[in-house]
């Protein structure tokens, strides 16, 4: 997966929105950050539950600091189903309800 092709994935979702965070870019909703891209481009950061990533091609723990915070997710080696179930998990988890209600049709 490309970063322009992940990009429209996050876009898709209700509420979502682009922003620099600091060197990164960011996925928001509801001014809540639930994916960032390193500059480099070749991977993204997801805030779910480490353990969705046991056992999946191209997911590593993400640290911040001691503690575990997210997924690490490589682009070049993730398959598109399972990157795209883990935004979108990502995405509810920082969603405000009345968004989900919205992607979930009503």
């Amino acid at each position: 997966m490309t970063i322009p092709e992940l990009r429209a994935l996050a876009m898709a979702l209700p509420g979502s929105e682009e922003a620099p965070h600091f060197q990164y870019s960011s996925f928001r909703v509801g001014g809540r950050i639930y994916a960032t891209v390193p500059p480099e481009g070749d991977r993204v950061h997801l805030f779910v539950d480490p353990t969705l990533g046991d056992g999946v091609a191209g997911c590593t723990p993400l640290s911040w600091g001691a503690k575990v915070v997210g997924l690490r997710v490589e682009l070049a080696v993730a398959e598109r189903e399972v990157l795209t179930r883990l935004l979108a998990l990502a995405w509810r988890k920082r969603a405000p309800r009345r968004v989900q209600a919205q992607f979930d049709g009503g």
